[in-house]
């Protein structure tokens, strides 16, 4: 997916905190985000699991006498063997990369594993088989199990050592309490946090330019466009315990950033691990961790592909009624806000006419606005003209649930930014957007000519993010269709 960058020549009233030169270039180059590593286990596990079903099925093989082995009763046995042991891999953790690269641990808690599956096929056997199936399933999994395991080892060290799995960080704080958290870093076994710069309002003996070769790089303000320009996992904030006040501030200020934020004077170990165990203070939790992202990006395609199978026919008569109405493209295209504030461009039926159209979102539609031609009315009041923004999601622009992406230059009735309606809206963008959401389905949609209605809706977008499941998202796509019964606030 393509995003924009907010330049530091954007001075427009109510745009987003500009970037200075400094970590401009910073956050050029950390457009592509690093490998998660649940990417790293979902891969281990994809080798682990086809392998291990053809060694199961040799270990059944050799271990049972010839008349009473059956290929195929067996080749079921070892499927599920195979998937019972990557079960538990996933489950003890020995999947992490501390572990996989760590040669001794991971050949024993991988043959620890390998060996549950076993114990209860050999409750079958009788007695006097027990030694011969005992050497055939310890060689046909030795066979893979230790290469295997010796080549993984070689490639996560390798992994490790080029950072493609650093957690990237940024250090809000400068001056002695950032030149601990340096060090404390530096001297931690296994470190995967990577620096890149220095965030501070000061400019003073109290935050020099450079702390141990960490060069400081822009204010708090140019933090926050900072992280939304950039693939950053984590913001240490590096100040005292007697800076109370300010901390709390900052993490007033974070909370509208989807990244995680740690706290150096409540870590012990500089570890900041999202484990979901560690205090409050030491860490303020990633919405968008990267289970959230991978569980969240199968239910948009599964349910996107499901919706473009079912309504095919209703997009094509759609696309003809637009064209016959009246002349010009069938869709509008028009630049909204995304995940994390960044720009992307979304597609919907054209539903008014090509002269009057108004791509940058600043009028509002209302009742009986003459813009809008007739077959645009029934797309909109029945949210037909919304449909093509399933290619959005397939294309990881947008999602099937989430807070509904306004236009960049949304304004309400009364001609007022949604930022200067709502204090703290980009908090909004901490999930991607969706096509449908909690909001809308309890009615908050459409036109915005009350402060009221646009705060009413942030409440909701911001209940939805703070409680977001698969099952939320779930029960929000399934009442969908009832709620757009009432079409209220669609003109």
């Amino acid at each position: 997916m393509k995003y924009e960058i907010v330049r530091a020549e954007d001075n427009s009233p109510g745009s987003a905190p500009r970037l200075n030169e400094s970590a401009r270039n910073v956050a050029l180059g950390l457009r592509r985000g690093a490998l998660e590593p649940l990417w790293l286990t979902c891969v281990a596990a994809a080798i682990d699991l086809p392998i291990f079903a053809v060694a199961y099925w040799f270990a059944q093989y050799g271990a049972t006498p010839a008349d009473g082995f059956a290929p195929l009763a067996a080749a079921g046995w070892a499927v599920l063997g195979a998937a019972i042991f990557v079960a538990i891999m996933v489950a003890t953790g020995v999947y992490r990369s501390a572990i996989m690269a760590d040669r001794v641990s991971f050949i024993a808690r991988s043959v620890l594993c390998a060996s549950l599956p076993v114990l209860g096929y050999l409750d079958f056997l009788p007695p006097e088989e027990m030694h011969t199936a005992l050497t055939a399933i310890v060689l046909s999994l030795a066979v893979p199990l230790i290469p295997i395991r010796l080549g993984a080892v070689m490639i996560v060290r390798w992994i490790i050592d080029t950072g493609l799995i650093a957690r990237r960080a940024v250090i809000a704080g400068g001056g002695e309490e950032a030149a601990r958290l340096i060090r404390g870093l530096g001297e931690r076994q296994g470190n995967d946090i990577r620096l890149y710069g220095i965030f501070d309002d000061r400019n003073d003996t109290r935050s020099p330019a450079q702390v141990l070769g960490i060069p400081k790089i822009g204010t708090y303000e140019n933090l926050i466009a900072f992280v939304r320009a950039s693939d950053i996992d984590l913001v240490i904030i590096a100040l005292p315990f007697t800076a109370e006040n300010r901390i709390k501030w900052l993490l007033d200020e974070f909370s509208v950033l989807p990244v995680e934020v740690g706290l150096s004077s409540y870590s012990k170990d500089y570890a900041f691990e999202n484990t979901g165990q560690a205090p409050s203070l030491q860490r303020q939790r990633r919405i968008f961790a990267p289970e959230c992202r991978l569980t969240k990006r199968l239910f948009d395609v599964f349910f996107a592909v499901c919706a473009l199978a079912l309504l095919w026919p209703v997009l094509i008569l759609a696309a003809l009624a637009v064209r016959l109405d009246s002349p010009g493209p069938v869709l509008f295209r028009q630049r909204r806000h995304g995940y994390n504030n960044r720009i992307i461009e979304v597609r919907k039926f054209r539903s008014m006419y090509v002269d009057m159209a108004d791509p940058s979102g600043r009028q509002v539609v209302t009742q009986g606005d003459r813009r809008v031609t007739r077959v645009g009315r029934f797309l909109r009041r029945s949210s037909i003209d919304e449909l093509p923004q399933l290619f959005n999601v397939l294309r990881g622009d947008l999602s099937m649930v989430g807070p509904r992406p306004h236009a960049v230059e949304a304004m309400s009735s009364r001609q007022e930014r949604f930022s200067q309606i709502v204090e703290g809206y980009c908090a909004r963008h901490r999930l991607p957007p969706g096509i449908t959401g909690w909001a809308q389905i309890n009615g908050w949609r459409g036109e915005i000519d009350d402060a009221a209605k646009l705060e009413a809706r942030i409440a909701h977008d911001l209940f939805y993010i703070e409680n977001w499941s698969f099952w939320f998202d779930l029960k929000i796509l399934l009442r969908t269709p009832c709620s757009l019964l009432n079409p209220k606030g669609s003109y």
